[in-house]
């Protein structure tokens, strides 16, 4: 009987212990995708549209930026939305995982100064129901983000507004889709 009496409060005190990393666990998921959201509110993008030409609305995360989940060539990708980049741009390694051709070396002015990236061409880019095709683009090696920013080479075939902080994208009216 001792020998049961001896197991109990080393039985008790393991309990106590896989409750609290069992809640240590849970705290961290949660609160992991909480920080995930306000990074990226735009996760699963909605069509909004008061007329028949489809359109999306993007809320700007808490660091004032515009972060959405999209597509590049049907595989899924983040994008940070950036009308200071000419093209979209696309780091080394997400261009490798998505198997895009690195064509012609070309020098752009990004705010760190000159680099050396390769243009390519994306057969489409979705962002919500927004599908746009083909596109310019390149491929960054100066880029360890991860980041792919969506440039102008998207953007200026939509048109777009901000009205707080909720950007809209939809179609040209006169354009075809």
């Amino acid at each position: 009987m001792s020998n049961a009496a001896d197991k109990s409060p080393l039985i008790g005190k393991v309990m106590i212990i896989a409750a609290w990393l069992l809640l240590l666990a849970l705290l961290t998921l949660f609160f992991n995708d909480r920080l995930d959201h306000q990074r990226n509110p735009n996760r699963n993008l909605n069509a909004a549209s008061e007329t028949d030409t489809p359109s999306v609305q993007l809320q700007r995360n808490r660091f004032g930026h515009y972060v959405a989940t999209g597509a590049i060539n049907g595989q899924p990708v983040e994008f940070m939305l950036d009308t200071g980049a000419t093209d979209v741009s696309i780091p080394v390694a997400v261009a490798d995982k998505l198997k895009l051709k690195r064509g012609q070396p070309a020098v752009y002015q990004t705010a760190n100064g000159p680099i050396t990236a390769w243009r390519t061409t994306l057969d489409e880019v979705q962002l919500g129901p927004l599908r746009v095709g083909p596109v310019t683009a390149s491929i960054n090696p100066a880029d360890s983000t991860g980041a792919i920013l969506l440039g102008m080479s998207f953007l200026r075939q939509l048109d777009f507004s901000q009205q707080g902080n909720t950007l809209t994208l939809k179609y040209p009216q006169s354009g075809a889709y």
